[in-house]
């Protein structure tokens, strides 16, 4: 009776400690490989559900996203030793293409859009950090300093 009940212990916490462990979270979804068309395509889609841009609008920033993912390309498809020296002339496109759109949009679009921007910037610096990554803020601040002397 003892073996039994020892065998089904063993057995559950087994199951258990195979079941605790979940892999969903450490599995990534490939990335699928859309051609720069649809690139732009699915940014504009996007850019009219978050603002609801007009049809001209949405002509003019399918455009300027064409432009822009066309530049991307070119730049994924570089030498990996010169992304360095090109970051600088991809900053300046990007900008470029940042002041096309705001161009573009109304006054209240463009506030909706900065919000979005100010919101995916967040994201992105929580995904750098990390979650289990201590962060690195500042020195801690001491009360009551020793005295030098």
């Amino acid at each position: 009776m003892k073996k039994l009940i020892l065998t089904m212990a063993i057995a559950v916490m087994g199951f258990t400690a195979v079941f605790a462990q979940d892999s969903t979270l450490r599995a990534r979804r490939p990335m699928p490989n859309l051609t720069i068309e649809q690139r732009a395509e699915r940014a504009t889609n996007a850019m009219d559900k978050k603002l609801s841009l007009t049809a001209d609008q949405k002509t003019k920033v399918y455009a300027i996203e064409l432009d822009r993912a066309k530049k991307m390309d070119v730049f994924r498809n570089e030498d990996r030793s010169a992304m360095k020296d090109k970051m600088k002339s991809r900053k300046a496109d990007m900008d470029a293409s940042k002041t096309k759109l705001d161009n573009i949009l109304t006054a209240e679009q463009k506030t909706k859009l900065d919000a979005f921007r100010a919101e995916a910037r967040e994201r992105g610096d929580k995904m750098r950090k990390g979650p289990g990554k201590p962060r690195k803020d500042k020195a801690p601040v001491v009360s009551n300093p020793p005295a030098q002397g």
